[in-house]
Formats: structure tokens, sequence, C-alpha cells
């Protein structure tokens, strides 16, 4: 399978929850927590922000987390000196999703459309 072909998995995987993360992170970005909301997509147990979804108990393939780049940050999975760069590659959160993808495969950012 083709990065293309994951992402678009992914992408389809998670269209029903998008309005729960855009929710998610338009509370983020008002109550001032961040202007970065990020949102971790994972299918096993991760210690990073707060759980939107279960996947087990939802019955789903992902479980959703909403973090922050300042998380992210504090727990060294982007690193202080890379921080203007990842702000200046963060697409705009009015349109897009950040999504830190968790699979078999690895861990990568992809940015999915809110609708």
């Amino acid at each position: 399978m083709s990065e293309l072909e994951k992402f678009l998995r992914i992408e389809e995987q998670l269209k029903p929850y998008i309005k729960l993360m855009s929710q998610a992170a338009d509370t983020v970005v008002v109550q001032e927590v961040s202007k970065y909301p990020i949102f971790v997509v994972h299918q096993q147990e991760v210690n990073i922000g707060i759980p939107l979804l279960d996947k087990d108990t939802n019955k789903t393939p992902w479980s959703i987390n909403a973090s922050t780049l300042e998380e992210f940050v504090s727990k060294q999975i982007v690193f202080e000196e890379k921080v203007d760069e990842f702000r200046e590659n963060y697409k705009s959160q009015e349109e897009y999703l950040c999504i830190f993808a968790l699979s078999e495969l690895g861990a990568q950012f992809i940015y999915i459309p809110r609708d």
C-alpha cells in the first residue's frame, strides 16, 4: 500500500469523527489552551493528550486523543528547535485538523480537511 493509499484510508476512517475533532479543536483555541491543536489517532495505548474517543468502547478502528503542540514539545515528540518549523508547516486550523497518526506503519503528521 502506497503512502497516499494509507493516508486516504486513515482519512476515510476518521470522517465520522471530523465534527467531534473540529469541536475539540475550536475549544482548545477559543479557551486559549493552544493555537496548535493536534489529534493523536492511535490503535494502542498512548500517554499523550486527553481521550476523546476509545476504539474498544465505540467499536471503531481508532482511538482519538486531543493534544497540543505544547504537550508534544514537553514530551519531546517535537523538539524545541523544530517548533518554528512546525508552526510554519501547520495548516490553517479553521480549514484542517492536524492528526498525529500512530499505527503499525509508524508515526506521521497528516492534515485532513474539516469539511
